[in-house]
This record gives structure tokens, C-alpha cells and sequence, in this order.
């Protein structure tokens, strides 16, 4: 599972979420299909949001970013919300990246 989230410029606060392929077609490794992503980017544009971020799963460990998310992060800027599916119910956390630098976030569901 992966997809990116927007929201108004200068906010962090979520108002869509769009769902994308994973292009890299694994359990273990995200890419977000560029259709999918430019179709958000077009979207989020259209009603005057940015994307803010990317969120996807992690079925087999814990939610916090893996080697692999640390090098792929695109943005300083974004959150990168992971999904945990290891244990029975599913643990949502988010993380800002910056030049390898993890640094764990509060998320607050409204």
C-alpha cells in the first residue's frame, strides 16, 4: 500500500489522500507510480492543495523508516507516514527526513 497526502500550502494538516500503485510491484519496496503521482499533483493543484507527503506500508516490520526510505526520501519538506502491519492492529506513525536525519513526529486524527 502506498499514496501520497495533500493539504493546504503551509499546513500540515492532511485534507486528501490518494492511493497509488506501487510501480516497483514488491511487498518490500515502494515506488509510487509516476501516473498516479502526477494525477495527484494535478488534483491537489486543481483544488488549490500541495502534496505534503507519502504514506506506505510496512507488513513485515516496524513502522520507522527502513535504509531504503531514508535514501528514497524526494523531499525535505514532506512527511513520510508508514503504516506498521506487523502486529494485529495497524500503528501509524510519521517521520520528517532531512539529509538522512530521521526525526518521529505526532500524528493527531481529527
Amino acid at each position: 500500500m502506498c499514496g501520497l497526502i495533500a493539504g493546504r500550502p503551509g499546513s500540515d494538516q492532511v485534507e486528501r489522500f490518494y492511493p497509488c500503485r506501487n510501480a516497483a510491484e514488491s511487498a518490500r519496496v515502494y515506488t509510487v507510480d509516476p501516473q498516479d503521482h502526477l494525477r495527484a499533483e494535478l488534483d491537489a493543484d486543481d483544488h488549490d492543495l500541495e502534496i505534503l507527503g507519502v504514506v506506505h506500508s510496512h507488513t513485515h516490520s516496524e513502522p520507522y523508516p527502513s535504509p531504503t526510505d531514508v535514501a528514497q526520501a524526494p523531499d525535505p519538506g514532506w512527511h513520510y507516514v508508514i503504516v506498521g502491519l506487523k502486529r494485529d492492529a495497524p500503528e501509524l506513525r510519521s517521520y520528517r527526513i532531512v539529509d538522512g536525519e530521521i526525526t518521529e513526529e505526532p500524528v493527531g486524527l481529527a
